[in-house]
């Protein structure tokens, strides 16, 4: 049975600046990353001091889907930049596709953009495999006991 695929809508926050305050809260919600520490990224973007940005999935003007592009995802291979965060997808929202039309977004704009190679780093490695990202290396998370796994996308 084939589920109804609903019509989302796929934007970046230069696209809605109006949602920066939503979009701080909602990631910060999510990771519980300081909400100020998002506003920071984002006004950035949106002041075009950097390029790294934040990509948003809407419902119906909702936040249901997102993640960013920043520096460094807090890990000890401050050379590995820049790096996706805080993907995520609201848990009724998953398996239809959004996370990874995020991810083919984020890298396409990177690369028209001349950033690349991007990288993250996750446990969930084939999910992100399907989306053409390769295993590069294990990397030490700051204040983390455990390595994790660092992913690149060429």
């Amino acid at each position: 049975m084939v589920k109804n695929m609903k019509e989302y809508t796929y934007v970046n926050l230069r696209q809605k600046p109006e949602l920066i305050e939503d979009a701080a809260a909602w990631f910060h919600d999510k990771w519980e990353v300081p909400q100020e520490a998002y506003l920071e990224c984002m006004k950035a973007y949106l002041n075009n001091e950097t390029e790294y940005g934040w990509y948003l999935c809407l419902d119906s003007g909702s936040i249901v889907g997102g993640l960013g592009v920043i520096e460094n995802d807090f890990h000890d291979r401050k050379d590995l930049a820049p790096n996706v965060c805080a993907v995520y997808t609201e848990k009724e929202y998953r398996c239809q596709g959004i996370a990874g039309q995020l991810l083919n977004t984020v890298v396409k704009d990177m690369k028209s953009k001349g950033i690349t190679p991007i990288y993250l780093i996750t446990e969930h490695t084939s999910f992100y495999e399907r989306y053409g990202w390769e295993f590069l290396c294990m990397v030490q998370g700051d204040n983390e006991p455990d390595m994790t796994k660092m992913y690149i996308h060429r």
